[in-house]
């Protein structure tokens, strides 16, 4: 455990020491202002459906899905390959931790930060219960949901990492490897047969955000997130561990 602390430590500051962080904190909250600005002057408008705006705010727009294409491979990329890049995983190696546990530190700092860039966001709630009423409820279903996204996203692109020295081509395999996962959500109302729906449902990511954003949380979707953020994360370990014996 002391391990894993440590790597994680490490791998934060990193983070917050980094200038290009703080480029995607400034793009991830000006893109997310633009996005809650036209959920409120659209709800504003008397001839739209009625609606919440923070439950079309999570994930009910497509500068949801693009901003989190963008930030998933910035954050990740450089999180092993820089590492095997520079040597310096030779060193790491040595030392009493396990790929496992490398991998571990490095990916909980990830997402600390994920999650950091999306506190400032909690300011979008107090606005709207300043002025009107708030179901809370949906509120926090929909930060659930960010953040189970998050950490599968996340998880993905920390495979990408391991398995290349390249930053840009880990950015690359981690594009390609988020926007089928992002377009199954579209393709479900192209299929008529039920058990289609139903299967495209199940990674069908836009429909469990809108049905957090609604506040249901499925522990079935809570599953599917934590279990395929470890088989990434273990696919990743087993990387780190074939380039140590090469």
């Amino acid at each position: 455990m002391k391990a894993v602390w440590a790597t994680y430590l490490r791998e934060l500051r990193a983070y917050f020491f980094s200038p290009l962080a703080y480029l995607v904190l400034f793009f991830f909250l000006v893109i997310n202002g633009i996005t809650f600005y036209i959920v409120v002057a659209s709800l504003s408008d008397p001839r739209s459906p009625a609606g919440q705006p923070l439950e079309l705010f999570f994930g009910g727009t497509f500068l949801f899905w693009l901003v989190l294409l963008f930030i998933t491979p910035v954050l990740t990329m450089r999180l092993i390959s820089e590492e095997l890049r520079s040597g310096s995983v030779e060193v790491l190696m040595t030392a009493p931790i396990t790929e496992g546990q490398v991998v571990a530190g490095k990916y909980f700092a990830v997402l600390t930060f994920y999650a950091f860039l999306w506190a400032p966001t909690l300011a979008y709630a107090g606005i709207i219960a300043y002025n009107a009423k708030v179901d809370w409820g949906p509120v926090a279903a929909g930060y659930v949901g960010v953040l189970s996204l998050g950490a599968l996203l996340l998880a993905m692109g920390t495979f990408a990492s391991s398995v290349t020295k390249s930053q840009l081509v880990a950015a690359m395999i981690t594009v390609a490897l988020l926007i089928p996962l992002f377009l199954f959500g579209l393709v479900e109302s192209l299929f008529n047969g039920d058990l289609a729906k139903q299967v495209i449902g199940v990674v069908g990511l836009a429909s469990h955000m809108e049905e957090m954003a609604k506040g249901i949380i499925d522990t079935r979707r809570i599953v599917f997130y934590v279990s395929w953020s470890w088989f990434f994360l273990f696919l990743a370990s087993r990387a780190l561990e074939d380039k140590k014996w090469r």
